[in-house]
């Protein structure tokens, strides 16, 4: 089992930034990333991050978040800067570990323009 506690959210006015954080019972996982999911749209992948450090991106929001992790402080983050209307969503923190996904509470994130 791995809980998930994440934190952050909040509500920003177009171009702000928000920084999320996610922090974890074990970083022993092969796998961390967010998750957004706005009203009436699937839950989509935002930002990943491998166990090796490998990150990738949703294109629309590349260039203007970044995920990071603290193995230390056993934290994975979403630095989200520039922010849009069209990322309000409820954004979930995701692990895997030897094949199970784990999620955490979601947080939201409200962009007004």
């Amino acid at each position: 089992q791995v809980q998930l506690v994440e934190s952050g959210g909040g509500s920003v006015q177009a171009g702000g930034s928000l920084r999320l954080s996610c922090l974890a019972s074990s970083m022993t996982v092969d796998f961390m990333g967010w998750h957004r999911q706005a009203p009436g749209k699937q839950r989509e992948l935002v930002a990943s991050i491998t166990s090796t450090g490998s990150t990738e991106y949703a294109d629309s929001v590349k260039g203007r978040f970044t995920i990071s992790r603290d193995v230390a402080k056993k934290s994975l983050y979403l630095q989200m800067n520039s922010l849009k209307p069209e990322d309000t969503a409820v954004y979930y923190c995701n692990v895997e570990r030897a094949r199970r996904a784990y999620w955490g509470q979601g947080t939201q994130v409200t962009v007004s323009s």
